[in-house]
């Protein structure tokens, strides 16, 4: 059966998060057909779906329990960024819309199920992003103040008549077909700052990016000094 969705996951390093990922994917309820591409971005340790034995290399190792998509891995010959490790993943994907995730976010079970009734109700939709929640595992304060921030923004706070919203690659999706007409991620950012920033501009002179308050990952948030360093390294790349 062709996938309705193709899950497109860039993978660096990520053996800390992924799995919980996958497990979430998983659990998805009444999800439409899938199918998940990992990404290995030229990872030191590198993802692997079965286990086999790795002497002395530190490999990651995830064995897929269910039968609920199919589990694909590509890997990059050496670290190119997320951007690169994206465009190569929906090359291959066979689903008539993709679903971008970063490797450390969590879906909620009913998260997939609510994306897939957006294109079907509406067949003009072309791209939709969704929202991570205010909750956080970490009882640190900064953490917890940047989730609901965002949140509060996202969901109180953000101009109702905005014709477009933030591609972000924590959770979006878009039509695969639109998505290569539009030429992808923009390749020359290597690194994970102002990407999904870039095409949101792109996709948003000729098409409605929806915004679903109901298609919902958790994400949990650094300390105070790596955000500043993101966003620093945001700003830097954004106005070179």
């Amino acid at each position: 059966m062709k996938p309705f969705f193709s899950i497109i996951i860039p993978y660096h390093n990520s053996s800390s998060t992924i799995g919980r990922l996958l497990v979430s994917l998983e659990r998805s309820k009444r999800a439409p057909a899938l199918e998940v591409i990992v990404v290995d971005d030229g990872s030191t340790n590198p993802f692997q779906q079965e286990s086999r034995k790795a002497g002395k290399r530190k490999v990651f190792f995830f064995t897929l329990h269910a039968s609920r998509f199919t589990l694909r891995v590509i890997r990059l010959p050496r670290n190119m960024g997320p951007a690169v490790a994206r465009n190569r993943g929906v090359k291959v994907a066979r689903g008539k819309f993709v679903v971008f995730l970063d490797s450390d976010v969590e879906l909620f079970p009913d998260t997939l199920h609510n994306l897939a009734a957006i294109y079907r109700d509406d067949p003009d939709v072309v791209a939709v992003t969704g929202v991570w929640v205010k909750e956080q595992r970490s009882h640190e304060f900064f953490p917890n103040y940047k989730a609901l921030r965002d949140w509060s923004y996202w969901i109180n706070e953000r101009d109702k008549s905005g014709y477009y919203f933030l591609f972000s690659t924590r959770i979006a999706s878009i039509k695969k077909s639109v998505f290569l007409r539009l030429g992808g991620f923009d390749e020359t950012y290597p690194a994970p700052l102002v990407e999904d920033i870039e095409l949101t501009y792109r996709i948003a002179r000729r098409y409605a990016i929806i915004f679903a308050p109901n298609v919902r990952v958790h994400h949990e948030f650094e300390s105070f000094w790596p955000i500043a360093k993101k966003y620093f390294l945001r700003a830097y790349y954004w106005t070179r």
